[in-house]
Parts: C-alpha cells; structure tokens; sequence
C-alpha cells in the first residue's frame, strides 16, 4: 500500500466515525402534515405508498413505519405526490408548509469559508437561497424553502439541519 493511499484510507475512516459521533438524529418529515404526533398512529397501517410516489425518492420508511426524508442525494420539489397518494389523509395538500428545519452553514467545515472556491451549496439551489460574500463566505437567505438539495452537493458536509418548531 502506497503513503498517499494509507492517508486516504485512514481520514476516510475518520470521516465516517465522526460523522456517526456528531450526527444528532433530526427526523425531517414530508411537508404536508397537520399534527407531528400523528405519524406514529396513521402511519402503521400504510404500505409506505408516499415513498413509493416520491418523485426524487427521498422519502425513507423507517423502521417504526414512519416516513422521513433523506436528503443524502437530492431534496424535495414540493409536488404534492406523496400528499394525495397518502390513504390516511395525515398527509394533505392543504396542510403544504416548509420543510421544519432550519438549513444552516457550518463556517468551520465550508471549503468556501477556509479559502477554497466551492459552489457546490450554490449550483443545485431552486431559489437562489445562498449568497456569496465576494467569492466565499456563502450565507443561506430568507429564500431557503429548506428543500435540501444543497445538502448532499456538498463535498464537506458543512450543510446542516437544525430542527425548528412550526408554528
């Protein structure tokens, strides 16, 4: 095994524990709920049909029979499909709001925040919701849908969820 591959193994396996230590588990739901609290009784009947319809498959069926969005690879277009294919009714176009999170940038791990030019947050975003200061110093703005497309771009994993109430 060569120097430079060691390294690489060695901080990948780094990478990978420090992300299950630090990853406080925020459980992100589709946004078409009225009652949060309900998901633990409508849901147990269902066949996961809202995942199944999920247009950019982010929609995860837990273990506990609850969906969650997984923002990993892609994030939610807001288009309905897993709200009108819900046979419960707990998900429905009516109750459509943001996502509740938060969608923030962690300074310490952005490339673009270290010197680095980087715009892989920037390029993916639907609203235009991430402004450069100069060519870094990237800040997410009043535009943020908290979609989460940004999130799985980015190569440092600087993008993070912060779990808010919904009014």
């Amino acid at each position: 095994m060569e120097r430079r591959e060691l390294f690489s193994f060695l901080s990948s396996s780094v990478k990978e524990v420090g992300r299950e230590k630090n990853k406080e588990e925020i459980i992100v739901r589709p946004p078409y709920y009225k009652d949060a609290d309900a998901f633990a009784t409508e849901c147990q009947n269902c066949q996961g049909e809202c995942a199944s319809l999920c247009q950019e498959q982010i929609i995860v069926i837990q273990e506990d029979k609850t969906p969650r969005l997984d923002f990993s690879k892609r994030g939610c277009t807001y288009c309905d499909a897993c709200a009108q294919g819900c046979p419960s009714d707990l998900l429905l176009v009516q109750n459509k709001h943001e996502i509740a999170v938060d969608v923030v940038i962690n300074e310490q791990k952005c490339l673009s925040w270290q010197g680095v030019m980087c715009f892989s947050c920037k390029d993916p975003c639907l609203e235009n919701a991430i402004d450069f200061k100069a060519m870094f110093m990237p800040k997410i703005n009043d535009a943020c849908t908290s979609c989460g497309f940004c999130i799985g771009r980015c190569p440092a994993e600087a993008i993070e969820l912060v779990q808010k109430d919904r009014e």
